[in-house]
């Protein structure tokens, strides 16, 4: 079984100024800063025309249900890689190394309306009997509240 997140984040700024942000290591460093990451290693590489990104992060377990935190214990790593083919199309992973289970999808950015809109689309699949739909669910809500803060970190960004 798996579960499906698509999220659209919204900014008022040019597809250009967009791609830049989310290339820019600086704006990674604050969203980890403004999720209350506790550590977090950023890399942005460009490989030819490909942008790789990838955010190591340890983020504290607080607040997780007690049948997760069993599974994840009080902090948990968390690996997002990001491989932007163009700059408006990447494929994105989400790993909790040693953990089972996976997020993979896409972002696409594009003009919509004047605005640039990014949009997100994972599929989340964790392979434990009886308890995977559960813990699917919840790393749904867990990924888009960081969503929704990476927006407003971004929006916050893109207004300076």
């Amino acid at each position: 079984m798996s579960k499906r997140l698509t999220h659209e984040m919204v900014y008022d700024a040019p597809v250009e100024a967009v791609t830049a942000m989310l290339a820019d290591p600086a704006f990674r460093e604050e969203v980890c800063r403004y999720q209350g990451v506790l550590r977090q290693e950023i890399s942005v590489e460009r490989v030819g025309e490909t942008l790789h990104v990838t955010i190591d992060q340890w983020q504290s377990t607080a607040g997780v249900p007690s049948f997760a935190k069993k599974i994840v214990g009080e902090e948990t790593n968390i690996v997002q890689k990001e491989i932007w083919t163009t700059p408006v199309l990447g494929d994105i992973t989400v790993e909790i190394p040693g953990k089972p289970g996976d997020m993979t999808g896409t972002a696409r950015v594009e003009e919509k309306g004047g605005r640039t809109v990014e949009t997100v689309d994972l599929t989340i699949k964790v392979g434990i009997p009886l308890v995977g739909g559960k813990i699917e669910g919840l790393i749904s809500d867990l990924l888009l509240k960081a969503l929704k803060a990476e927006n407003k970190v971004g929006r916050d960004y893109l207004a300076r």
